[in-house]
Protein backbone atom coordinates (compact mmCIF):
# COMPACT_ATOMS: atom_id res chain seq x y z
CA UNK A 1 0.00 0.00 0.00
CA UNK A 2 3.02 2.52 0.82
CA UNK A 3 4.76 1.50 -2.52
CA UNK A 4 1.39 2.00 -4.29
CA UNK A 5 1.00 5.37 -2.09
CA UNK A 6 4.29 6.74 -3.19
CA UNK A 7 4.12 5.68 -7.15
CA UNK A 8 0.69 7.50 -7.14
CA UNK A 9 2.05 10.34 -5.66
CA UNK A 10 4.74 10.54 -8.18
CA UNK A 11 2.30 9.83 -11.14
CA UNK A 12 0.51 12.83 -9.67
CA UNK A 13 2.85 15.19 -9.43
CA UNK A 14 4.21 14.61 -13.30
CA UNK A 15 0.38 15.52 -14.66
CA UNK A 16 0.78 18.45 -12.51
CA UNK A 17 3.98 19.46 -14.70
CA UNK A 18 2.89 22.03 -16.90
CA UNK A 19 2.68 20.98 -20.85
CA UNK A 20 4.84 23.62 -21.54
CA UNK A 21 7.94 22.06 -19.72
CA UNK A 22 7.48 18.50 -21.52
CA UNK A 23 10.11 19.56 -24.44
CA UNK A 24 12.20 21.94 -22.79
CA UNK A 25 15.79 22.31 -24.46
CA UNK A 26 15.16 19.52 -26.84
CA UNK A 27 12.89 20.37 -29.75
CA UNK A 28 12.44 19.15 -33.18
CA UNK A 29 12.24 20.99 -36.24
CA UNK A 30 10.11 20.13 -39.25
CA UNK A 31 10.88 21.31 -42.60
CA UNK A 32 11.42 20.50 -46.55
CA UNK A 33 12.63 18.26 -48.72
CA UNK A 34 16.51 17.64 -48.52
CA UNK A 35 16.56 19.62 -51.79
CA UNK A 36 14.44 22.44 -50.64
CA UNK A 37 15.36 25.93 -48.93
CA UNK A 38 13.06 24.53 -45.92
CA UNK A 39 15.42 22.09 -44.87
CA UNK A 40 19.06 23.77 -46.20
CA UNK A 41 18.24 27.16 -44.21
CA UNK A 42 16.28 24.97 -41.09
CA UNK A 43 19.72 23.36 -40.14
CA UNK A 44 21.39 26.80 -40.13
CA UNK A 45 18.84 28.17 -37.89
CA UNK A 46 18.89 24.66 -35.93
CA UNK A 47 22.64 24.60 -35.40
CA UNK A 48 22.94 28.73 -34.02
CA UNK A 49 20.43 27.96 -31.63
CA UNK A 50 21.67 24.70 -30.64
CA UNK A 51 25.69 26.26 -30.58
CA UNK A 52 24.71 29.72 -28.54
CA UNK A 53 21.81 28.61 -26.37
CA UNK A 54 20.95 25.30 -23.59
CA UNK A 55 18.08 24.85 -26.12
CA UNK A 56 19.04 22.03 -28.51
CA UNK A 57 17.20 22.06 -32.28
CA UNK A 58 17.24 19.00 -34.97
CA UNK A 59 16.35 19.57 -37.90
CA UNK A 60 14.20 17.02 -40.30
CA UNK A 61 13.16 16.70 -43.56
CA UNK A 62 9.34 16.44 -43.81
CA UNK A 63 6.34 16.28 -46.41
CA UNK A 64 6.08 19.87 -46.33
CA UNK A 65 3.91 22.69 -44.76
CA UNK A 66 0.64 20.83 -44.12
CA UNK A 67 2.91 17.50 -42.89
CA UNK A 68 4.96 20.38 -40.42
CA UNK A 69 1.58 20.96 -39.01
CA UNK A 70 -0.09 17.62 -38.96
CA UNK A 71 3.34 16.50 -36.96
CA UNK A 72 3.13 19.40 -34.40
CA UNK A 73 -0.43 18.08 -33.97
CA UNK A 74 0.65 14.65 -33.27
CA UNK A 75 3.42 15.98 -31.12
CA UNK A 76 6.07 14.44 -33.43
CA UNK A 77 7.88 17.91 -33.71
CA UNK A 78 7.50 20.97 -31.47
CA UNK A 79 8.93 23.61 -34.40
CA UNK A 80 8.12 23.53 -38.19
CA UNK A 81 8.34 25.64 -41.46
CA UNK A 82 5.24 26.48 -42.91
CA UNK A 83 3.85 29.05 -46.12
CA UNK A 84 1.85 31.31 -44.59
CA UNK A 85 -1.09 30.29 -46.91
CA UNK A 86 -1.07 26.78 -45.21
CA UNK A 87 -0.86 28.39 -41.97
CA UNK A 88 -4.00 30.24 -42.48
CA UNK A 89 -6.10 27.26 -44.10
CA UNK A 90 -4.92 25.35 -41.37
CA UNK A 91 -6.09 27.80 -38.47
CA UNK A 92 -8.93 28.65 -40.09
CA UNK A 93 -9.74 25.02 -41.08
CA UNK A 94 -9.84 25.74 -44.65
CA UNK A 95 -8.64 23.79 -48.28
CA UNK A 96 -6.11 21.61 -47.08
CA UNK A 97 -7.37 21.80 -44.02
CA UNK A 98 -11.23 21.49 -44.91
CA UNK A 99 -13.48 20.86 -41.83
CA UNK A 100 -10.47 19.74 -39.77
CA UNK A 101 -9.09 23.23 -38.18
CA UNK A 102 -5.67 22.95 -36.35
CA UNK A 103 -5.08 25.10 -33.83
CA UNK A 104 -2.59 24.14 -31.15
CA UNK A 105 0.43 26.22 -32.72
CA UNK A 106 1.74 29.83 -32.68
CA UNK A 107 3.82 31.77 -34.91
CA UNK A 108 7.33 31.75 -34.08
CA UNK A 109 8.23 34.42 -37.08
CA UNK A 110 7.97 35.44 -40.46
CA UNK A 111 11.61 34.59 -41.91
CA UNK A 112 11.46 35.16 -45.60
CA UNK A 113 9.42 35.35 -48.76
CA UNK A 114 8.93 32.03 -50.62
CA UNK A 115 8.06 32.71 -54.64
CA UNK A 116 6.09 30.22 -56.63
CA UNK A 117 8.51 29.22 -59.47
CA UNK A 118 7.15 27.79 -62.03
CA UNK A 119 10.30 25.73 -63.76
CA UNK A 120 10.94 24.30 -67.08
CA UNK A 121 13.41 23.00 -69.35
CA UNK A 122 11.24 23.70 -72.50
CA UNK A 123 12.48 27.30 -74.01
CA UNK A 124 9.19 27.18 -75.86
CA UNK A 125 6.94 27.26 -72.77
CA UNK A 126 7.16 30.75 -72.18
CA UNK A 127 3.43 31.81 -70.22
CA UNK A 128 1.43 29.88 -68.10
CA UNK A 129 -1.11 29.27 -70.72
CA UNK A 130 1.47 26.87 -72.14
CA UNK A 131 1.17 24.52 -69.71
CA UNK A 132 -2.21 23.50 -71.29
CA UNK A 133 -1.28 19.66 -72.21
CA UNK A 134 1.78 19.27 -70.67
CA UNK A 135 2.98 17.21 -67.98
CA UNK A 136 3.38 19.00 -64.92
CA UNK A 137 4.14 18.17 -61.37
CA UNK A 138 2.27 20.25 -58.87
CA UNK A 139 3.65 19.36 -55.80
CA UNK A 140 4.34 16.84 -53.11
CA UNK A 141 0.77 14.99 -51.32
CA UNK A 142 1.10 17.38 -48.22
CA UNK A 143 2.60 19.83 -49.25
CA UNK A 144 1.21 23.77 -49.89
CA UNK A 145 2.64 23.78 -53.63
CA UNK A 146 -0.73 22.25 -54.75
CA UNK A 147 -2.92 25.29 -54.15
CA UNK A 148 -0.45 27.52 -55.23
CA UNK A 149 -0.73 25.60 -58.76
CA UNK A 150 -4.09 25.64 -58.48
CA UNK A 151 -4.23 29.56 -57.75
CA UNK A 152 -2.35 30.42 -60.43
CA UNK A 153 -3.77 27.83 -63.19
CA UNK A 154 -6.97 29.13 -62.38
CA UNK A 155 -5.83 32.87 -62.67
CA UNK A 156 -5.77 32.20 -66.01
CA UNK A 157 -8.61 29.78 -66.74
CA UNK A 158 -7.48 26.37 -66.25
CA UNK A 159 -7.37 23.69 -63.87
CA UNK A 160 -5.74 20.56 -62.80
CA UNK A 161 -7.66 18.92 -66.04
CA UNK A 162 -6.09 20.77 -68.28
CA UNK A 163 -2.71 19.52 -67.26
CA UNK A 164 -1.11 15.95 -66.82
CA UNK A 165 -0.71 16.25 -63.26
CA UNK A 166 2.66 14.56 -61.04
CA UNK A 167 2.56 15.19 -57.57
CA UNK A 168 6.47 15.25 -56.85
CA UNK A 169 9.02 16.74 -54.12
CA UNK A 170 11.15 19.67 -55.57
CA UNK A 171 14.06 17.12 -55.65
CA UNK A 172 11.39 14.41 -57.48
CA UNK A 173 10.58 17.25 -59.93
CA UNK A 174 14.01 18.03 -61.08
CA UNK A 175 14.85 14.50 -61.62
CA UNK A 176 12.01 13.85 -63.63
CA UNK A 177 12.96 17.38 -65.53
CA UNK A 178 16.54 16.25 -66.11
CA UNK A 179 15.22 13.31 -67.51
CA UNK A 180 12.71 14.52 -69.52
CA UNK A 181 9.80 12.83 -67.67
CA UNK A 182 7.80 15.79 -67.13
CA UNK A 183 7.42 19.07 -68.83
CA UNK A 184 7.20 21.63 -66.06
CA UNK A 185 7.14 22.05 -62.37
CA UNK A 186 5.67 24.21 -59.68
CA UNK A 187 8.34 25.10 -56.95
CA UNK A 188 7.21 26.78 -54.08
CA UNK A 189 10.45 27.94 -52.11
CA UNK A 190 12.86 30.70 -51.48
CA UNK A 191 14.84 31.23 -54.48
CA UNK A 192 17.55 29.99 -55.26
CA UNK A 193 15.89 26.60 -54.03
CA UNK A 194 18.57 23.26 -53.89
CA UNK A 195 16.81 21.70 -56.78
CA UNK A 196 16.48 23.76 -59.42
CA UNK A 197 20.05 25.58 -58.88
CA UNK A 198 21.46 21.68 -59.16
CA UNK A 199 19.50 21.34 -62.15
CA UNK A 200 20.75 24.47 -64.08
CA UNK A 201 24.46 23.07 -63.55
CA UNK A 202 23.54 20.10 -66.06
CA UNK A 203 20.47 21.40 -68.11
CA UNK A 204 18.96 24.76 -69.30
CA UNK A 205 16.48 25.91 -66.73
CA UNK A 206 13.79 28.71 -67.53
CA UNK A 207 11.16 30.29 -65.00
CA UNK A 208 7.43 30.97 -66.38
CA UNK A 209 6.72 34.84 -65.62
CA UNK A 210 3.34 35.98 -64.59
CA UNK A 211 2.06 39.15 -66.18
CA UNK A 212 0.47 42.28 -64.38
CA UNK A 213 -2.84 41.98 -64.65
CA UNK A 214 -3.27 38.00 -63.75
CA UNK A 215 -0.51 39.31 -60.98
CA UNK A 216 -3.14 41.49 -59.65
CA UNK A 217 -6.24 39.16 -60.22
CA UNK A 218 -4.82 36.73 -58.13
CA UNK A 219 -3.97 38.75 -55.40
CA UNK A 220 -7.20 40.44 -55.65
CA UNK A 221 -8.69 36.88 -55.43
CA UNK A 222 -6.15 35.70 -52.59
CA UNK A 223 -4.72 38.54 -50.97
CA UNK A 224 -1.99 35.91 -48.58
CA UNK A 225 -0.15 36.25 -51.93
CA UNK A 226 2.46 39.49 -53.09
CA UNK A 227 3.67 40.08 -55.88
CA UNK A 228 7.50 39.37 -56.59
CA UNK A 229 10.50 38.79 -58.53
CA UNK A 230 13.03 36.50 -59.01
CA UNK A 231 16.04 38.21 -60.57
CA UNK A 232 18.14 36.97 -63.66
CA UNK A 233 21.04 36.83 -61.57
CA UNK A 234 19.41 34.17 -59.24
CA UNK A 235 19.13 31.22 -61.82
CA UNK A 236 20.88 33.43 -64.41
CA UNK A 237 17.81 33.22 -66.89
CA UNK A 238 17.73 35.72 -69.65
CA UNK A 239 15.55 38.55 -67.62
CA UNK A 240 14.29 39.00 -64.24
CA UNK A 241 11.25 36.82 -63.46
CA UNK A 242 7.93 37.61 -62.19
CA UNK A 243 5.85 35.83 -59.72
CA UNK A 244 4.31 35.81 -56.36
CA UNK A 245 5.15 34.47 -52.94
CA UNK A 246 4.16 34.14 -49.76
CA UNK A 247 5.57 33.95 -46.56
CA UNK A 248 7.90 31.50 -44.99
CA UNK A 249 6.57 30.64 -41.32
CA UNK A 250 8.26 29.09 -38.28
CA UNK A 251 5.43 28.00 -36.10
CA UNK A 252 5.70 26.19 -32.64
CA UNK A 253 3.53 23.99 -30.40
CA UNK A 254 1.48 26.15 -28.04
CA UNK A 255 3.16 23.85 -24.95
CA UNK A 256 6.55 24.48 -26.58
CA UNK A 257 8.44 26.77 -23.14
CA UNK A 258 8.54 30.10 -23.64
CA UNK A 259 12.30 30.16 -22.48
CA UNK A 260 12.82 27.82 -25.80
CA UNK A 261 10.75 29.63 -27.73
CA UNK A 262 12.72 33.00 -27.33
CA UNK A 263 16.15 31.32 -27.35
CA UNK A 264 14.95 30.35 -30.91
CA UNK A 265 13.90 33.85 -32.31
CA UNK A 266 16.71 35.90 -30.63
CA UNK A 267 19.23 33.52 -31.53
CA UNK A 268 18.13 34.06 -34.88
CA UNK A 269 17.76 37.84 -35.07
CA UNK A 270 20.96 38.86 -32.85
CA UNK A 271 23.37 36.07 -35.00
CA UNK A 272 21.81 37.69 -38.67
CA UNK A 273 25.41 37.78 -39.83
CA UNK A 274 26.70 34.51 -39.45
CA UNK A 275 23.63 33.07 -40.53
CA UNK A 276 23.86 34.75 -43.75
CA UNK A 277 27.36 34.10 -44.11
CA UNK A 278 26.41 29.97 -43.69
CA UNK A 279 23.02 30.69 -46.02
CA UNK A 280 21.95 33.65 -48.68
CA UNK A 281 17.84 33.71 -46.88
CA UNK A 282 19.84 35.11 -44.21
CA UNK A 283 20.36 38.25 -45.73
CA UNK A 284 16.49 38.83 -46.09
CA UNK A 285 15.92 38.53 -41.92
CA UNK A 286 14.21 41.25 -40.64
CA UNK A 287 12.92 41.65 -37.19
CA UNK A 288 9.45 44.05 -38.45
CA UNK A 289 8.78 41.32 -40.72
CA UNK A 290 9.05 38.47 -38.66
CA UNK A 291 6.26 40.05 -36.57
CA UNK A 292 4.08 41.16 -39.29
CA UNK A 293 2.05 37.77 -39.12
CA UNK A 294 -1.99 38.71 -38.68
CA UNK A 295 -3.23 35.38 -39.40
CA UNK A 296 -2.19 32.88 -36.06
CA UNK A 297 -1.46 34.71 -32.90
CA UNK A 298 2.23 34.62 -31.83
CA UNK A 299 4.18 32.59 -28.96
CA UNK A 300 4.97 34.20 -25.77
CA UNK A 301 8.31 33.21 -26.10
CA UNK A 302 8.40 35.33 -29.50
CA UNK A 303 6.47 37.99 -28.18
CA UNK A 304 8.28 38.61 -25.37
CA UNK A 305 11.87 39.12 -27.83
CA UNK A 306 9.87 41.38 -30.33
CA UNK A 307 8.55 43.37 -27.17
CA UNK A 308 12.06 43.84 -26.64
CA UNK A 309 12.53 45.42 -30.12
CA UNK A 310 9.81 47.79 -29.26
CA UNK A 311 6.93 45.69 -31.52
CA UNK A 312 4.06 44.10 -30.19
CA UNK A 313 2.73 41.07 -31.86
CA UNK A 314 -1.09 39.65 -30.58
CA UNK A 315 -0.38 36.85 -28.32
CA UNK A 316 -2.87 34.15 -27.34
Amino acid sequence: MKKFAIVSMAAMMMAAVPAATAFAGDLTFTTGGDQGTYYAFGNVLAGQVTDATDTSVTAITSGGSQANIEALDMGDAELGFVQSDVMAYAYEGTNLFEGMAVQGFSTVADLYMEQVQIVTCDPEIKSVEDLKGKNVSIGAPGSGVYFNAMDILGAYGLSESDITPTYESFGDSADSLQDGKIDAAFITAGAPTTAVTSLSTSKSVYLVSLDDEHVDALIAECPYYSKNTIAADVYGTEEDVTTVAVGAVVIARDDVSEDDVYNFVSTVFENIDAITTAHAKGAELDVEFAASVTAVPYHPGAAKYFAEKGIEVPVK
